[in-house]
């Protein structure tokens, strides 16, 4: 399966706290959620469902999979949702370490070493092995060369506090833009596959 990665991300690059609840994620006194929620139009929301829709199976760090099992999962119109229903059909992975019983319905806690793990997921036929939110997550897959496509949709705002994709310190990485478009609303999704370590101009 290939590994792509969905992220809705600020211009200044912070992925906390998205969802509807402004309350969702707090940590380290984050004061600003919810941002995420009403932006985009009709068209982008549909990329989104369709994006849900198309995955084989879904990746996700442990923060977003106790999130998405509280709303997606048991939240009954929530769960009527194609987002909802792409959920509950297809299998579930979750990268924790502590996690032990998930109680949502065709979810694995992968065992052991991740990098094997998630390996061998790719290495299953199938379309698309799916990570939604899980910034965490999201950036040591990138460390690790797991990444086959990065989808960012990016919010035309700059939210001045949280927790951001990049950290100021990490890695660096080359990408290939493989589609970019814009909405009504000033959101654009850009998509995009790594492409090695970029060039840097000599003296």
């Amino acid at each position: 399966m290939k590994l792509t990665t969905i992220t809705q991300v600020t211009l200044d690059g912070v992925v906390q706290g998205n969802g509807g609840a402004s309350d969702e994620d707090r940590r380290n006194g984050f004061e600003r959620g919810g941002w995420a929620l009403g932006k985009g139009d009709d068209e982008t929301r549909a990329f989104i469902n369709q994006t849900y829709q198309r995955a084989d199976a879904f990746l996700l760090g442990r923060r977003t999979y106790e999130l998405f099992a509280g709303s997606w999962g048991a939240i009954e119109a929530m769960r009527a949702h194609p987002v909802g229903v792409a959920l509950e059909e297809k299998p579930k992975y979750v990268a924790s370490a502590t996690l032990t019983d998930p109680a949502w319905s065709g979810t694995t806690v992968l065992p052991g070493d991740l990098a094997t793990a998630v390996a061998d997921l790719k290495a299953k036929p199938g379309g698309e092995l799916q990570v939604h939110g899980s910034g965490t997550l999201t950036r040591w897959l990138l460390e690790n060369d797991l990444v086959d496509e990065m989808t960012l949709i990016v919010v035309p705002m700059i939210l001045g506090q949280g927790a951001r994709l990049f950290p100021d310190a990490g890695p660096d990485l080359a990408l290939d833009l493989v589609e970019s478009r814009v909405d009504s609303k000033g959101v654009t999704i850009q998509v995009y596959r790594p492409a090695g370590r970029p060039q840097y101009a000599t003296a």
